[in-house]
């Protein structure tokens, strides 16, 4: 039987291809092995956003490489879309392939391999265009996580100023609403309780549909999805969360009260040369509406430091505008120059140095803010996805509003919904008590 060993660098969405990927090597009859172990096929999905994401994902190439020399090495993902000259340069390599074929692996390394030996790198790398919209999975087995991933749409036309992300994508394209719909009933059915509606772009879902936006789809997959479960929705450009979705988030039981929301930063100067679109006073209003309407409910936020002109006075706006805000978590990222975007040109660069100095400031704030969010559910009732057991009797789970949460439980809870009420917390995790009588097996 021929084996497979995975690794995925980056986002969520990669995540999601992964599996999607993994799925077609089990129906071929593979056996999928860990990746530092020897394997006949590894596949490396990469990831481009930073400097550090292209370093460590060559790094991966080259481990697997070492663990078996003889393997098929198959590089895909965001690097091989942008700059596949990069990773043709690693020696033993044997395919770079794009994002666009990515989910056509298994019968890509098939004809590669009845080429009669060809030994020889194989560049696969096609533009992505609209009518590329993201397929229906129907997955074999359950993924061992506590929540599963639907990519509902792929693609992102922002073209921010310092992305490479729009490059390395294309364009807004939007899965079927009855393929997200069977998708979910499928995962639903092999036991899953919670389900992430994710994509490079999520709140575009619907652009390139008739007809169709996010919250029809959320109408839609609440109204038909049958079962147990809840919906959580991953990140959200500031634009694009409407008052419907708000008023639905603020109403319905099975969509989790969490939204995560880039801000990359709080001068109105730097959003302008970022062409976020939006100003501080837009972003500020809307944090504040959102946390009026939902009671609880946790708001994330992504900032960049080190932006090409960031002056102290910009750094100093987004710092005094995020702790000024009920949010609950801090994403912090240093700016990395990506070459062909407009930003890579923009001057005065900030020095690394203060690049680290500035994200050190807001990774105290992080925590500060974590603490506070932790501390006001003291006492709160929570209805908890249970994720796995920690040790003997304990179990550990998460909330709709993401707050991990311990308890002991007489037990197997995992992937069970519960009830707990919020008693204190050690460590940064919530310590709960199981409520009587509100247990769903």
């Amino acid at each position: 039987m021929k084996s497979v060993a995975f690794h995925t660098l980056g986002c969520k969405v990669n995540q999601v291809e992964t599996d999607k990927i993994r799925n077609e090597f089990l129906k071929k009859g593979y056996l999928v092995k860990n990746f530092d172990e020897y394997a006949d096929v590894y596949v490396i999905n990469t990831c481009t956003v930073t400097h550090i994401s292209d370093r460590k994902s060559r790094a991966m190439i080259r481990r697997a490489i070492r663990n078996n020399p003889q393997a098929i090495i198959v590089a895909t993902g965001c690097i091989a879309q942008t700059d596949s000259v990069q990773l043709a340069q690693i020696e033993g390599l044997t395919l770079v392939v794009g994002n666009r074929d990515k989910g056509n692996i298994v019968n890509i390394i098939e004809d590669w391999e009845a080429q009669d030996g060809e030994q020889q790198l194989k560049i696969i790398v096609q533009p992505i265009t609209a009518n590329d919209k993201p397929k229906a999975v129907h997955y074999m087995q359950h993924m061992q996580r506590s929540r599963a991933f639907v990519k509902v749409q792929d693609g992102c036309q922002s073209f921010c100023s310092y992305c490479i992300v729009p490059y390395a994508r294309g364009p807004v394209r939007s899965k079927l609403p009855e393929d997200v719909l069977n998708e979910v009933q499928q995962l639903l059915g092999l036991g899953y309780r919670e389900i992430v509606l994710t994509g490079i772009h999520t709140g575009m879902y619907g652009l390139d549909l008739e007809k169709w936006n996010l919250h029809k789809l959320l109408l839609m997959l609440l109204d038909k999805a049958e079962g147990d479960y809840r919906i959580r929705l991953s990140s959200l450009e500031p634009l694009e969360i409407s008052a419907e979705i708000i008023k639905l988030a603020a109403g319905e039981e099975k969509l989790c009260r969490h939204f995560h929301i880039p801000l990359q930063s709080g001068s109105n100067k730097i959003l302008t040369a970022m062409n976020r679109r939006y100003k501080r006073e837009y972003y500020r209003d809307m944090v504040q509406k959102i946390a009026r309407n939902i009671p609880g409910i946790a708001i994330a936020a992504d900032i960049m430091v080190g932006f090409p002109g960031e002056e102290a006075e910009d750094f100093q706006d987004s710092y005094e505008l995020l702790e000024a805000l009920p949010i609950c978590d801090l994403h912090v990222f240093k700016y990395s120059k990506r070459p062909g975007t407009p930003a890579a040109l923009l001057q005065p660069e900030v020095s690394e140095q203060e690049k680290k100095s500035r994200s050190d400031k807001l990774l105290r704030l992080a925590k500060i803010k974590q603490d506070s969010f932790l501390k006001d559910s003291y006492g709160n009732e929570l209805k908890v996805v249970v994720e796995r057991q920690t040790g003997d009797r304990r179990y550990v789970g998460t909330s709709d509003n993401y707050i991990n949460v311990e308890f002991e439980a007489s037990s197997n809870m995992v992937g069970s919904f519960i009830s707990v009420v919020i008693r204190g917390s050690e460590n940064g995790i919530a310590q709960g008590s199981i409520l009587n009588g509100l247990t769903n097996p």
